[in-house]
């Protein structure tokens, strides 16, 4: 490799290369090479040049000074609770999502209420200040504290932030902003993206100056860039949609002075985002009664909410079953559809199953095992659940039924939006408004559905049998 080369380097894990390879022998992925900021230079015996070093001052943990530091908080309940209670001082997040989903109209909201108290600076490196005032007028934010800019240049973004002491400085995005040194790469590539983002970090944590930045996404969701830049922030914050609604979901999935996993839901109107602080109401009010309907209660983060689950089972009418599944993970419909098939002997294998969610909410847990079962059985049995039945509860793959985690928090939260009945494994403390059902297995699930559909006779057999040998 001569001097004046700059070598090539995987975004992955960053092995280096003389020249441009589509796939790295270290880990095995494609088109994964870029060049690298800044030339290494080398020795006469090829070893890199040492740089003499003073040493780092060492302190002891009980020498360090506590500091009391006041978050940025704005006022909006959804955006102040996912991201940790307010903006902390001095960290550096990223807020990212679908182009179009509503990130400018949100940190323009953010950013004027956060302006009532403190000096906030709007950086907008992709629209004009004009098609900003715009958006402001069309919130209704014409008086608005907020200072705007449409500079784009790393130097004079970071050499504002020296100079004016900003509590909060947004950048609308950083795909978008680029170095003066044209050497460095071109706006938005994976060399300039990983500088840009280290040198902003730097600036945040030596200025005390909170930088929120907006990041395009891939095809897949992705964050566009080098995954370094999820873990240099401090905060990384996915704004999603749903098409049903209108509503926009905001997911917390890094978040270093907060809770992961925490959501907030808004609705996007024409004066801009709108706050929907009792997104479980509204869920359970919209929830259908037909079969293959029923409501679970997730953990996200700290709270509880209410999600319908539906799911549509047919008989196929090709030779290999169609499973779509949305909203929850493919594989836990499936693996609760063989449980079900083997000590029910409900033919799934032989059916097309379609699951998803309401209101766009992604459901994870094994907690919601137990609605599942139940919506594919009220589905293939076409009968429904008594209205607004909420179902908490995990299943092993013996068919038994096992409690979940804070399940006295999901039924209380269920109680407080109006659900009348509950499905769960234990007897537990309700309010008078519940019915509670008690549900150990896959049997006692079935026979909670009336009788006259169902071929008694097999399933008796099949359920001594299973008791039998088991």
């Amino acid at each position: 490799m001569s001097r004046d080369t700059l070598p090539y380097q995987c975004s992955e894990c960053h092995h280096q290369s003389a020249k441009w390879i589509g796939k790295c022998p270290d880990c095995e992925q494609w088109n994964t090479f870029a060049e690298v900021a800044t030339p290494i230079s080398f020795g006469k015996s090829g070893n890199k040049k040492a740089t003499r070093s003073s040493g780092a001052k060492l302190s002891s943990l009980n020498s360090i000074s506590e500091t009391n530091v006041d978050r940025l908080e704005s006022g909006i309940s959804e955006w102040d609770r996912v991201v940790g209670g307010g903006i902390f001082p001095g960290s550096f997040v990223i807020l990212t999502g679908d182009p179009g989903i509503g990130k400018s109209t949100l940190l323009l909201q953010v950013a004027h209420k956060i302006s009532e108290k403190e000096k906030v600076i709007y950086f907008s490196s992709e629209e004009s200040l004009g098609q900003v005032k715009n958006r402001a007028e069309r919130l209704g934010l014409r008086n608005t504290n907020t200072l705007f800019s449409d500079k784009a240049v790393i130097e004079d973004i970071i050499a504002t932030a020296q100079n004016e002491k900003p509590a909060l400085l947004i950048i609308d995005s950083i795909q978008s902003c680029h170095f003066q040194d044209a050497s460095r790469g071109i706006p938005g590539s994976i060399a300039q993206l990983r500088e840009a983002a280290f040198t902003l970090m730097r600036t945040a944590k030596e200025n005390n100056v909170s930088i929120l930045v907006t990041g395009h996404i891939t095809k897949d969701g992705n964050i566009a860039g080098p995954k370094l830049l999820e873990h240099m922030v401090d905060g990384v914050f996915y704004l999603k949609g749903d098409d049903q609604w209108q509503t926009r979901v905001l997911r917390s999935v890094k978040n270093r002075f907060g809770a992961v996993n925490e959501v907030g839901f808004f609705e996007m109107h024409s004066n801009g985002m709108v706050e929907v602080s009792n997104i479980s109401k509204q869920i359970l009010k919209e929830a259908s009664n037909a079969p293959g309907s029923v409501l679970v209660c997730s953990i996200e983060g700290q709270r509880p909410i209410l999600a319908e689950l539906q799911a549509l089972c047919i008989e196929s009418k090709f030779g290999n079953p169609q499973r779509v599944v949305s909203g929850v993970d493919y594989k836990r419909v499936v693996l609760v559809a063989a449980i079900l098939e083997k000590y029910l002997h409900l033919k799934f294998s032989s059916c097309d199953i379609f699951f998803k969610t309401s209101g766009g909410i992604q459901v994870r847990e094994s907690a919601s095992d137990l609605g599942i079962a139940f919506a594919l059985i009220s589905s293939y049995l076409q009968q429904s659940l008594p209205e607004k039945t909420v179902a908490v509860g995990e299943v092993n793959l013996a068919g038994q039924v096992r409690a979940a985690t804070q399940a006295a928090s999901r039924i209380s939260e269920a109680g407080k939006f109006g659900a009348a009945h509950v499905l769960t494994p234990h007897r537990l403390k309700t309010c008078e408004t519940l019915k509670l059902h008690v549900v150990r297995n896959v049997y006692e699930a079935l026979s909670l559905f009336p009788e006259p559909k169902r071929n008694t006779n097999k399933l008796s057999a099949s359920s001594t049998t299973s008791t039998s040998s088991s």
